[in-house]
């Protein structure tokens, strides 16, 4: 099968060579940065260690970023797309593990999971993550113990469904969609680094505004999918 890892970046200057160091250390498939029109020397750096890159016009957000990573994905008969973070954060060596789940337990969505063999912190840090856990289970029945986790793969069937509905977001909405429309998902066990160097584009502010958008859209939007008809 043919993989992609898609790694987008926003001003990852710091992290993007030791990110893509990772990536070609511990696999063999290709990867694709999507620099979303960083105002550090993300896009230099790139350039000058020879990375396959594609550099938005303008700061359109993570959601662009993916969109265009699956499209590219999606018109070079790619099998699997790997989302996976540009600053650090991820670890490449679990890549496999999620690509296995597809490859031969036919999943269409794995998710790289913190909290598969760990409990998840029950502090002020987790609460969203918490609350949003038991919003995917009231909507859908199921139980998705990380789904803020920015470490996912995708099947050639979820690569199209992105292709196709310009709404979906690499985010938890978008896993109550997948499983609305009778999508297999699992979580497997990974790690993850605490960031390096730069800031999360999460402050207070702006997590809560964020808690707030994806509780609206799990509740009352993503929940009226409907299942396709064979």
């Amino acid at each position: 099968m043919k993989v992609l890892l898609i790694v987008p970046a926003y001003n990852e200057a710091l992290n993007i060579e030791k990110t893509i160091a990772d990536i070609t250390t511990n696999t063999t498939y290709d990867y694709l940065i999507i620099n979303d029109c960083s105002k550090d020397k993300t896009q230099e750096i790139c350039e000058k260690n020879d990375f396959s890159i594609i550099s938005l016009p303008i700061n359109y957000g993570l959601t662009s970023a993916i969109q265009v990573g699956m499209k590219y994905a999606y018109q070079k008969a790619y099998d699997i797309v790997i989302q996976f973070d540009g600053d650090g954060q991820h670890d490449a060596r679990y890549v496999k593990d999620l690509v296995r789940e597809i490859e031969e337990e036919k999943y269409n969505l794995v998710i790289g999971s913190r909290f598969v063999a760990q409990k998840k912190p029950r502090n002020m840090r987790m609460l969203g993550s918490i609350l949003l856990t038991l919003a995917i289970k009231l909507t859908t029945g199921k139980t998705i113990k990380d789904p803020t986790s920015g470490m996912r793969a995708y099947d050639r069937q979820t690569i199209k469904e992105f292709v196709e509905n310009a709404s979906l977001t690499p985010e938890p909405d978008t896993l109550v969609y997948m499983l609305k429309k009778g999508m297999r998902i699992k979580e497997v066990q990974v790690e993850m680094r605490e960031r390096e160097f730069g800031e999360s584009y999460l402050k207070p502010l702006k997590s809560a505004e964020y808690m707030i958008n994806m509780f609206f859209s799990i509740l009352f939007i993503r929940t009226i999918t409907r299942k396709k008809k064979k």
